[in-house]
């Protein structure tokens, strides 16, 4: 391990100590991951003692031993568990033992090694995100704590997966609440531009280093599975549809056309691309959604099945209200381009809408424009984004597919 990560491992028993408050261990003990700022005993620990990525031994009021976290004293979220376990402590056996047990999962749900490796809290790495193409990864750290492990997780991602390249996409904005800055880097090797990944019968062509998130939405596989399963001689409208997810899928099973709309002229362009070179046929239209679907109205067009996969909308609880309203203007949007008999593909990535939200946003939708709408099928998150039974924050995407007809 390189001098510099050395002094961010210290021994077990040089670990200070963060107490709880009485009975604020029970949602530890319950499985879940986190420690709030409020559930924290700042009298014994005061957190202002503490620097942003600090081990530490995690304590009951009892002092009752709870587990090993990094610590962040300026976020709500003031400690994330690694381990429960005393002869376990945070450090590079630790971090190989869990990407090992990451990649195992994977290898048996995969036959090809395109996914997602690794899912935060989901398996047991807070902070960490990352994704596989083949022998390229793209990483993401969005915590301190992770932060100041990023090095001895460089090194277990090395000798468990030995990949040719490694990229920090460490850009996203969450980054900036944990007081982190935010970068794209090369961590080891030569990242290529972009990678091919193999789904569903289309070699789909990604930017890395100029793609959103970590390259690719591997989340949404099996609800893109679900929607081209449908698609034979439709025509096909993909919203929000980034590098042309859902409508290339849609064209190889058969649609009889496809247009792709997103704000990002990239991704349409690598939408392009994978087209051209899977020999697939698909229209793009660039723009604000909301402004494309109200023009797409506007021009008379009607489509058989429409996708609506947006950003989240709801990042924050405050910002409920305000993307609610979002949520329910795009899909009565996009129910108003439906011809009279099709399907409706709804999705989000919000954790902070409850599902019966979006659906009740297609039923809203559906009766303000006279028409009926029924809930055929129900999706969520491949398995490469498994869920913590505990955290259901990791439970965070939706997707409704609804059949539409004209009401009688």
């Amino acid at each position: 391990m390189s001098n510099l990560a050395e002094p961010l491992i210290p021994a077990t028993n040089e670990l200070p100590a963060l107490f709880l408050k009485p009975q604020e261990e029970r949602r530890l003990l319950a499985g879940h991951l986190w420690v709030f700022s409020n559930e924290i005993n700042v009298a014994v620990s005061p957190l202002a003692g503490f620097t942003p990525g600090q081990l530490v031994q995690v304590r009951s009021s009892r002092d009752r031993f709870l587990g090993y976290a990094y610590v962040n004293p300026r976020t709500l979220i003031s400690a994330r568990l690694l381990s429960r376990d005393p002869a376990w402590p945070p450090g590079p056996a630790l971090l190989r033992q869990r990407i090992a047990m990451a990649l195992a999962l994977r290898e048996r749900l995969y036959r090809q090694p395109f996914y997602r490796l690794v899912f935060g809290e989901a398996d047991l790495l807070p902070g960490l995100v990352v994704d596989r193409y083949g022998d390229v990864l793209v990483a993401q750290v969005g915590t301190a704590g992770m932060e100041a492990l990023k090095e001895p997780v460089l090194e277990a991602l090395t000798e468990v997966i030995a990949p040719r390249a490694v990229q920090w996409r460490n850009d996203a904005q969450v980054r900036e609440l944990e007081g982190l800055p935010r970068y794209v880097a090369t961590a080891s090797g030569a990242v290529p531009d972009t990678v091919v990944i193999p789904e569903g019968g289309v070699r789909y062509r990604v930017p890395l280093a100029t793609g959103q998130k970590t390259g690719w939405y591997f989340d949404q596989a099996a609800n893109r599975a679900l929607f081209a399963h449908h698609a034979r001689g439709a025509r096909v409208l993909d919203v929000f549809s980034y590098a042309g997810s859902f409508g290339l899928q849609a064209a190889r099973a058969g649609a009889r056309e496809v247009t792709c709309v997103d704000a990002s002229e990239a991704a349409l362009d690598a939408a392009v691309e994978t087209a051209a070179a899977n020999g697939l046929a698909l229209e793009t239209r660039k723009g604000d959604a909301f402004a494309v679907l109200e023009a797409l109205y506007a021009e008379g067009r009607r489509f058989d099945a429409i996708v609506l996969d947006p950003p989240a909308f709801i990042k924050r609880r405050k910002d409920h209200p305000k993307g609610l309203a979002g949520y329910r203007r795009l899909n009565q949007l996009a129910l108003q381009l439906i011809d009279r008999d099709g399907l409706l593909l709804t999705c989000s990535c919000s954790w902070h809408l409850q599902p019966g939200e979006l659906t009740d946003a297609v039923q809203r939708g559906s009766r303000q424009l006279g028409r009926f709408a029924q809930l055929i099928a129900v999706g969520a998150q491949a398995p490469d984004h498994p869920v913590h039974p505990a955290v259901d924050e990791t439970r965070y995407l939706r997707a409704f597919l609804f059949r539409v007809t004209d009401a009688c």
